[in-house]
């Protein structure tokens, strides 16, 4: 199913200076990719002619994209090649997929063009899309419109599952996931706050901690390193079904209401890099997309909708509500 010569789908060399890796290496591409510019392409073709788009077009470049990390950089470098090699295939065009640390390196690589596309939380869509203009989210997974977190608990806490705000934690050691985290920071704090009238560091009696991706807060309780903590329901769920986690050691003891999250957002300057029909293209091949290794990776089987930068807003509206950004 993919082409047996191809980008090697991952930008090479290790992590640049602000988290991510800004000069890709690819391996030797068929010559078609270099000689596309005069065929018909899938989907209308990113790289379109200068009679289609009024400019010369680059043989040979490269679509780089990126994802907020939420495993080892290790296990998400082998999950979004899989992603590389599918968006190369259906666009015809040589794709790479850009490793960061964190999700402010993928914001910041965003910013500064290093890559065309990524796989945003809500808040750091929010935060790319306004620091980029012209920046769209194009798709998010079907499950994303009314995403929701966990929070969970260390059997040895006491605390029992309810079906209302824990407020039995006031005290207790929590954890956070990453400070950019809509479902392990943002919206678990946004309800804590409408729930006790308190912030997290009135409510736990210290300051915020971080422990910087879902999986890590999982550990973290499973391991009783702090008493509870929030992260995404899909990561919780992942993680109990592989083994990673005890649900009789590691509690869910409340899930919060619906919220939209993660989606893919492309660069405002997509069309005037790749071509008119480029925002339309990215969209289809997401969209249609029915391969199963590719939805896994993004941990979206359920599979990808459409998506505008207005489903978003009410995260914007969050983020503002506790100071995480101006209105």
């Amino acid at each position: 199913m993919y082409p047996k010569e191809r980008s090697c789908g991952i930008s090479s060399n290790g992590l640049g200076a602000r988290g991510y890796a800004p000069s890709p290496m690819t391996l030797p591409l068929r010559p078609l990719l270099f000689y596309c510019l005069f065929l018909s392409l899938p989907l209308g073709g990113l790289l379109t002619s200068c009679a289609d788009s009024g400019k010369p077009v680059s043989a040979g470049r490269t679509l780089r994209f990126s994802a907020i990390p939420h495993e080892r950089s290790s296990t998400m470098t082998e999950q979004m090649v899989v992603v590389a090699d599918y968006l190369q295939q259906e666009l015809a065009l040589p794709c790479e997929y850009v490793p960061v640390t964190d999700y402010a390196a993928a914001v910041e690589a965003f910013k500064n063009g290093d890559i065309h596309l990524a796989w945003f939380g809500g808040v750091t869509g929010v935060q790319a899309r306004r620091a980029v203009p012209g920046s769209r989210a194009i798709a998010q997974g079907k499950v994303d419109p009314e995403f929701k977190s966990y929070f969970i608990a260390h059997v040895d806490s006491g605390l029992l599952p309810t079906d209302s705000f824990p407020a039995g934690m006031e005290g207790m050691s929590f954890t956070f996931g990453s400070p950019g985290s809509t479902s392990g920071r943002l919206m678990p704090e946004y309800f804590l706050r409408q729930a006790t009238g308190k912030t997290p560091a009135e409510f736990f009696g210290h300051l915020n901690r971080y422990s910087g991706s879902h999986n890590q807060t999982a550990l973290q309780v499973q391991n009783h390193g702090v008493d509870c903590g929030a992260l995404n329901y899909k990561t919780y769920e992942s993680m109990v079904a592989d083994g990673r986690i005890d649900p009789k050691v590691c509690v869910k003891i409340w899930e919060t209401p619906t919220y939209p999250d993660y989606n893919w957002t492309a660069h405002g300057k997509l069309v005037e890099i790749f071509g008119e029909e480029a925002f339309d293209a990215l969209q289809e091949a997401l969209v249609n997309c029915k391969d199963a290794r590719v939805l896994a990776a993004l941990k979206r089987p359920e599979g990808l909708i459409p998506a505008e930068n207005e489903d978003f807003l009410p995260v914007a509206h969050t983020m503002a509500n506790i100071g995480m950004l101006p209105e």
